[in-house]
């Protein structure tokens, strides 16, 4: 069996980077498995407006290397849409375009293989043999799991409730029933409940939208702040206490769980425009917990709990949608050889500063980091550069150069203003020779 440097199991568009980026590279035998027959991505979202929340150089290469033939705008030259884009004066591209370009760049490709399942993982002693669902294995010294999020779900339901991953394929059914109620506070909820008040007046029915934030927030996007999307913040989050990075990271729903500012106020606009026009029928519910959902084969009676008040409250509605967000997990197919990860005591990858998470170095992690790295693990302005470390963990050299510092600000206490009971050894070594 031929031995690869590097499997990587499953392509969504932090996997499918690493493969745009290890095709050009002489010393590297990398393959790329994927049980779909073809890329997608997010297609119940793939709403038509919808844009994407990072500008079009958070594609799929040109962080690492802005001459790949594999980057956004080499995609807009190919399919005769540069001009039109640059007239466009924006930024960020349509949902539906990202997931034609990543299509477009997945067609390239050599090393990746569709229609692979991978049921089972094991380390014959010198690499890992990988078995999909047809019965083919590979074998390869390194992995990368890019095995994607599972839509998250905060409390047990009953019923045909479905998440914001598959509003689009039932939509049709959702507009067809007498009330609709959804459930979540970031981008998701905010453009299914506009894209639900878009046809409200057509359909006639009856629409709530619960969030338990406080407020129904916009992702902030100012620049000091936009710095925290770099190499140092991630290795500054990495080396706090895991007590603190989740402390951290709860107090950073803005960064990454806030809606857009033109979604919010499209949705006002909107609602503002039906009321000059005689009424609103619609409810918007800010610091509302949804604690259980009971369905009686007809519609859904939610148990609501309001957080600032500390009252408890009911409601029924016909459908139910969920944009409650994603989690990762460690697969299951992993189990043969889970003793060579590093889990932490919940269970999750224990990723390092090069995103590995077996105590041989060997199988590195895409997006399945957050509780390590922080908030800019599913951001798709951070995939080139984590494929840029994890190629360079691979081969001991660095094909793409990696940027150490970008950011203005220091994060953490520089050494400099530390007191000396708390310098680093080191330091103190320098500064008393």
């Amino acid at each position: 069996m031929r031995t690869h440097d590097l499997i990587g199991i499953g392509v969504g568009p932090f996997n499918l980077g690493l493969a745009c980026l290890a095709e050009p590279l002489d010393d590297l035998d990398a393959v790329f498995l994927e049980a779909r027959d073809d890329f997608s991505w997010h297609p119940g979202m793939l709403l038509d407006d919808a844009t994407l929340q990072v500008p079009f150089m958070a594609d799929l290469v040109t962080l690492a290397d802005p001459t790949s033939p594999y980057s956004y705008l080499n995609f807009l030259k190919d399919v005769g849409r540069l001009y039109s884009f640059y007239i466009r004066e924006s930024f960020f591209p349509l949902r539906r375009e990202y997931d034609d370009y990543c299509r477009w760049a997945a067609e390239r490709l050599t090393s990746i293989r569709w229609g692979q399942p991978v049921t089972r993982v094991e380390h014959d002693g010198e690499a890992y043999v990988v078995t999909s669902a047809t019965g083919e294995a590979w074998r390869g010294r390194r992995l990368v799991l890019g095995t994607g999020t599972a839509p998250r779900l905060p409390f047990e339901v009953e019923g045909p409730a479905l998440h914001s991953a598959d509003y689009l394929s039932r939509k049709a059914d959702l507009v067809s029933t007498g009330s609709i109620t959804v459930v979540g506070s970031g981008q998701s909820a905010a453009e299914v409940y506009a894209d639900l008040l878009a046809e409200q007046e057509a359909h006639g029915f009856e629409l709530t939208w619960l969030t338990r934030s406080p407020r129904f927030f916009p992702m902030e996007y100012t620049k000091l702040t936009l710095e925290m999307t770099s190499p140092e913040w991630t290795s500054y989050f990495q080396a706090l206490p895991g007590a603190t990075r989740s402390r951290v990271q709860a107090g950073q729903q803005a960064l990454s769980k806030g809606i857009s500012s033109e979604t919010i106020n499209a949705i006002f606009d909107e609602l503002y425009r039906r009321e000059a026009l005689g009424g609103v029928d619609t409810t918007l519910l800010t610091a509302t917990e949804v604690r259980a959902a009971q369905w009686d084969g007809e519609r859904y009676t939610l148990d609501l709990h309001h957080t600032e008040q500390d009252v408890s409250g009911r409601l029924t509605t016909e459908s139910l949608v969920l944009a409650t967000g994603y989690t990762s997990s460690v697969p299951e197919f992993l189990a043969p050889v889970r003793d060579r990860l590093r889990l932490d005591e919940q269970g999750r990858y224990a990723a390092d500063g090069s995103f590995s998470v077996s105590h041989t170095d060997d199988v590195f992690v895409q997006n399945g980091e957050e509780h390590t790295h922080g908030f800019v693990a599913p951001d798709l302005g951070m995939g080139a550069l984590r494929s840029s470390v994890i190629l360079a963990g691979v081969l001991g050299r660095e094909p793409y150069r990696v940027e150490k510092r970008i950011a203005f600000q220091e994060f953490g206490m520089p050494d400099r203003f530390r007191s000396p009971s708390e310098q680093p050894a080191e330091q103190l070594a320098r500064s008393t020779s």
